[in-house]
């Protein structure tokens, strides 16, 4: 061996090694060849058809407000104290069950409130909220 030669093997490698590439390759070709059959053999399953958009059935709101006089308004519409359980009770037997809002007046006695409450419980409302104003 001389000390002032260069071998072939020295050389700098210019080209890319395919052997690699050429392995991965024939394994996916492998893999896809076992696959596509097991594809082809399945079970036709006749599928229901449905549609994209949700079906959202949102309850009506009832408004109750106590005007400052202990007055009742259902859905802005004046109700006397007798007619307003029998209302509350036909807008409690119907499906979807409608949600009661009810705004007090700040000047009214709780006590008109309380009784509009008890009403609707007894009619069979089971959402009752209470609306309010923030403060400005």
């Amino acid at each position: 061996m001389a000390f002032g030669t260069q071998d072939d093997t020295d050389e700098v490698m210019n080209e890319i090694n395919m052997t690699p590439l050429v392995d991965v390759m024939l394994v996916l070709l492998i893999i896809f060849i076992i696959t596509v059959p097991v594809m082809k053999h399945a079970v036709n399953v006749d599928l229901p058809q449905a549609s994209s958009q949700r079906e959202e059935i949102k309850p009506e709101t009832l408004r109750l407000s106590v005007d400052a006089a202990g007055a009742y308004y259902l859905n802005g519409n004046p109700v006397s104290d007798e007619a307003l359980p029998a209302l509350l009770q036909a807008e409690g037997a119907r499906s979807p069950q409608p949600d009661l809002h009810i705004n007090g007046d700040k000047a009214v006695r709780y006590e008109r409130v309380a009784q509009a409450m008890a009403m609707a419980h007894q009619a069979g409302l089971r959402k009752i909220g209470f609306v309010s104003e923030p403060k400005r």
